[in-house]
């Protein structure tokens, strides 16, 4: 009997696995997932795991190990389309943050020593879109059940999922909540990709932009807004490097430049 089903594949790379497990708690969805499509590889689901062709690979965590690299470049040969899901994945994650090579190096010393890694190298982190070609992302730390079921559900269908195109301010003034830049509070929202309902704001805490960095935001004008409102240059560099990756080091540089 002829199998028409879409063959996904699900993998987790260095991070919390906080993606794989989101999708593990669509419990209620999560029979009629499997029974929608066929997923060959999901190391948290299933024992039965086959390294073959894939239609779709959904790909979390960031690379940080030279056998990771492998095992990335092996996926993306073997599937049609790679998906980039949460954070880590899509820009290198927390642990990806500022870090140039010595500073990286001097960190990784102070934490191993000199101890020899003989399973693996470990390399400097960074989102996979540094080794493969990615076809989309599905960015948060960690994504949202609402939109995996919404990915999902439009990419069985055919459609290719959308990237959130408004800040987190645009829900934020739907649901009436007083701005915390006007109130001197450091909020990320006007930088970050919209989805998460503002949630941290409705409960009067400020965004931290965990659900990545929005492609049109404004940084340079959140940079010297909140420089104006008094907040300390390095302490505005890592508050808006937490959750943005490597993909902002270019701006800080040009900063840099600029303050020279």
């Amino acid at each position: 009997m002829k199998n028409d089903k879409l063959k996904i594949g699900i993998y987790e790379l260095t991070g919390c696995a906080g993606d794989a497990l989101l999708i593990l708690d669509c419990e209620k969805e999560l029979i009629d997932i499997f029974k929608a499509v066929d997923i060959q590889s999901f190391l948290m689901a299933k024992s039965d795991n086959i390294d073959g062709e894939l239609d779709i690979a959904l790909v979390e965590g960031s690379v940080t190990t030279e056998r990771e690299i492998e095992e990335l470049k092996d996926i993306r040969e073997r599937a049609k389309t790679v998906v980039a899901i949460g954070l880590c994945a899509s820009v290198g994650g927390i642990q990806a943050r500022f870090l140039d090579p010595k500073e990286w190096e001097e960190n990784f010393k102070k934490v191993y020593g000199d101890i020899k890694m003989t399973h693996t190298k470990p390399v400097q982190s960074k989102p996979i879109d540094a080794y493969v070609k990615v076809d989309y992302y599905l960015p948060g730390c960690p994504i949202g059940k609402e939109q995996f079921l919404n990915f999902f559900t439009r990419i069985l269908k055919g459609n290719p999922p959308e990237k959130s195109q408004n800040p987190v301010c645009v829900t934020c003034k739907y649901n009436e909540n007083d701005c915390l830049l006007k109130r001197g509070i450091l909020c990320l929202g006007p930088l970050t990709a919209d989805g998460c309902g503002s949630v941290c704001i409705n409960h009067n805490l400020p965004c931290v932009g965990c659900w990545g960095p929005l492609d049109t935001g404004n940084r340079t004008a959140e940079y010297y807004l909140l420089k104006e409102k008094g907040f300390d240059v390095e302490y505005i560099k890592k508050k808006m490097a937490n959750y943005s990756g490597t993909k902002i080091v270019e701006f800080f540089d040009q900063i840099k430049k600029e303050i020279r």
